[in-house]
């Protein structure tokens, strides 16, 4: 912890650091809370994670770009492996929170506004997250690596190509693509997305699926989730969502199979890798029923 005070402490855009605490529940990073002249901030420490993909200036455009639109928070201070923001008194959201009907309506009208405004408010060319490119990815680093996990690879490798011809055509916009509750807060006045590092161009079904895939959503929240978002029926887009409900899911769970090779953060990525899979194979099962 020493070395993370000596750290932060150094910041330029700090003149006189105190309070200086991690902030628990980030996998991905170390997220460290500061208060400098009585205001709060929080400064995101990691390097580019190219095995997951992360790369540090795709984060820092989309930040920008989301501070801009009104929907994260602003960034304060930019160095290669640091990302110091303003801090936000909120709520963070937990899945419970999430399947709250009333806050579920807000999420979607956050999530459409992002999908439909961000793209504004870029001045810099930014990357794709293509799931499915992603997931193989993970799975070709997986076996190249020697993952405990290499058995399961084969199937999820068929399931991949299935699920691929069952999304068919997509729209493209420029998604969050990390739908966890714990990147969703709310102020009491509104919500905001936080957490932009696998964020990209994508299908919009991939942050809708995530939403409901990382928080049990019912049948039911997910037939008015779609209804609300596209001012439509559901019907017609059940079978490419359900598809990539199954690839969000897929890609959580490779994901902490990746992380279990590589992750320096001290957190239980086996059980995470576990309870994902569970989500996936329910979700896979219900996807065939359709």
């Amino acid at each position: 912890m020493k070395e993370i005070v000596d750290l932060v402490s150094s910041l330029s855009c700090f003149q006189n650091p105190t309070d200086i605490t991690p902030i628990n529940g980030g996998i991905t990073n170390v997220n460290v809370g500061v208060t400098n002249n009585n205001k709060k901030y929080v400064v995101r420490i990691g390097k580019d994670i190219p095995e997951h993909g992360v790369m540090r200036w795709n984060e820092l455009a989309l930040s920008k770009a989301a501070q801009s639109l009104g929907v994260s928070p602003a960034v304060v201070h930019y160095e290669p492996g640091i990302l110091v923001l303003e801090f936000i008194e909120a709520q963070t959201f937990e899945e419970a929170d999430v399947r709250k009907s009333k806050n579920l309506m807000r999420i979607i009208s956050l999530v459409a506004k992002t999908h439909r405004g961000i793209g504004q408010h870029l001045n810099t060319p930014i990357l794709t997250f293509w799931p499915f490119q992603v997931n193989q990815s993970y799975m070709s680093r997986l076996e190249s690596d020697g993952s405990p996990h290499m058995s399961k690879l084969a199937d999820l490798k068929r399931q991949l190509e299935l699920l691929q011809d069952a999304t068919g055509q997509v729209d493209l916009v420029i998604g969050h693509n990390d739908l966890l509750a714990a990147n969703i807060l709310d102020d009491g006045d509104q919500l905001w997305l936080i957490d932009w590092e696998y964020g990209g161009f994508n299908t919009p079904l991939f942050d809708l699926a995530g939403l409901a895939g990382n928080n049990g959503l019912s049948i039911l929240q997910e037939q008015q989730m779609l209804e609300q978002y596209f001012d439509r029926s559901w019907e017609i887009y059940w079978r490419p969502y359900q598809a990539m409900k199954c690839i969000s899911l897929m890609r959580e769970t490779l994901w902490s199979m990746i992380s279990e090779l590589y992750s320096e953060i001290e957190f239980d990525y086996a059980a995470y890798t576990s309870e994902n899979l569970t989500r996936l194979n329910a979700a896979i099962s219900d996807f065939q029923n359709i």
